[in-house]
């Protein structure tokens, strides 16, 4: 597939601090250490009811973690998926009485023009699952030869699933218990009640084929892949065997990136696969969580439709930290419109206070796990001093632009 539009990154000059990012599997905010190139792989969507603000909270918190690490000097080899073939995809396309592949051609292309609009810098590989279905194969195949998976004893079904003890650190990556693991994994797509699984929590590696469903002949029988070892394939074949940060939101903690997590690792031996697992929070909408299930998801298209300047959705969006779970109001909405006229109108004086320690700021608080309240806070104080004629630093107003284009993506 082909990504979106590029996002031309402005740079800037100075020293910045070293990213720290809260790590789900340890829990605790540690510091990112990427080498020259950053290796990061962010979980895309599967192409319905796209692009709603959880979407775009995701892939806006981490479009910020892609803009520090470049702010650092970091290249960044930054992988997503489309998850192009899934139980969801189909069971809405039944219920639209829609064709999948061309559901999903339709939410995919609406979900570029939407990351385009909100300025978020495209990943180098963008991957749909059917486009990397023969490297899903033969990593099946290979799962499958080394004994990390397994056939299910079912004479019609006879459905490939992954050994989660193998690796032996199963559950690392969001630490579960077993009862949690289990519900979750009902909740979540898997099937823990299926007859002939070792464990209960194994996930799905590749499914025979369904009368009426859609089957890719293979080595491994004609069939089509479980939800985990896309991501895995995609990621190992692109970044290799171990990545600086595995992202998504925190809906995917379980099962979907700790079984992507160990079937990277039982392929490779490597542990762990990401240095990071990063998660953002879950956007709220009066009260409830934003979900499909409940019909009440907003979407970026509408407010666009509705003239609603994607800079300001990015602002709305960033006045909540990442990973809190957060709602979503029109007086949000209305607050980031009055921040963004005001920063306009103070970036479009002929001087202004001097920015440099703003810039320095908004570093120190990006740093330091994507603070962006914090950020936001400090680039309203300089405005507003601007706007008072606090200062008569020609250059300031330009310096301001360009760094909050390039830390925070939003263009004055």
């Amino acid at each position: 597939m082909q990504p979106w539009a590029p996002v031309l990154v402005p740079r800037l000059a100075g020293q910045a601090p070293p990213l720290r990012l809260h790590d789900t599997a340890t829990g605790r905010v540690r510091p990112t250490a990427p080498g020259p190139t950053a290796l990061m792989y962010v979980c895309g969507i599967t192409p319905y009811d796209a692009t709603h603000l959880g979407h775009a909270a995701t892939y806006l918190a981490f479009d910020l973690v892609n803009r520090v690490w470049r702010d650092g000097g970091h290249d960044v080899h930054y992988v997503q998926n489309v998850t192009d073939i899934d139980d969801p995809l189909l069971d809405r396309a039944i219920r639209d009485q829609d064709d999948w592949v061309v559901l999903g051609m339709r939410e995919t292309a609406l979900f570029r023009e939407d990351m385009e609009a909100l300025r978020v810098i495209p990943p180098r590989h963008y991957i749909g699952a059917v486009e990397a279905m023969g490297e899903i194969v033969e990593l099946v195949g290979k799962l499958l030869a080394a004994g990390a998976a397994y056939r299910v004893d079912d004479v019609e079904f006879p459905d490939v699933y992954f050994d989660s003890s193998v690796t032996g650190h199963f559950g690392y990556e969001s630490n579960c218990d077993e009862a949690r693991m289990i519900a979750l994994s009902r909740e979540r797509g898997g099937d823990p009640d299926r007859p002939g699984k070792r464990h209960p929590v194994d996930p799905l590696l590749w499914r025979m084929v369904r009368a009426g469903e859609p089957s890719w002949e293979s080595a491994l029988g004609a069939g089509r892949p479980g939800w985990h070892i896309e991501c895995a394939a995609i990621a190992l074949n692109r970044l290799g065997p171990q990545i600086d940060l595995n992202g998504g939101g925190s809906d995917l903690i379980f099962p979907h990136h700790e079984c992507g997590a160990a079937h990277a690792e039982a392929f490779t031996g490597v542990h762990p696969f990401a240095r990071h697992y990063a998660h953002t929070g879950m956007i709220g909408l009066d009260g409830e969580k934003m979900s499909k299930s409940r019909g009440n998801l907003v979407f970026v298209s509408k407010l666009r439709a509705e003239q609603v300047d994607p800079n300001a959705i990015r602002l709305a969006l960033f006045a909540g930290h990442y990973r809190t779970d957060r709602a979503w109001t029109g007086g949000l909405l209305t607050q980031a419109q009055a921040w963004l006229a005001r920063w306009r109108e103070a970036a479009a004086l002929a001087a202004a206070p001097p920015a440099d320690d703003l810039v320095t700021r908004l570093r120190v608080h990006l740093a330091d796990d994507l603070d962006t309240p914090r950020a936001l806070a400090a680039v309203d104080a300089w405005a507003t001093d601007a706007l008072a004629r606090r200062g008569r630093d020609a250059g300031a107003p330009a310096l301001v632009r360009v760094a909050l284009d390039a830390l925070l993506g939003v263009a004055l």
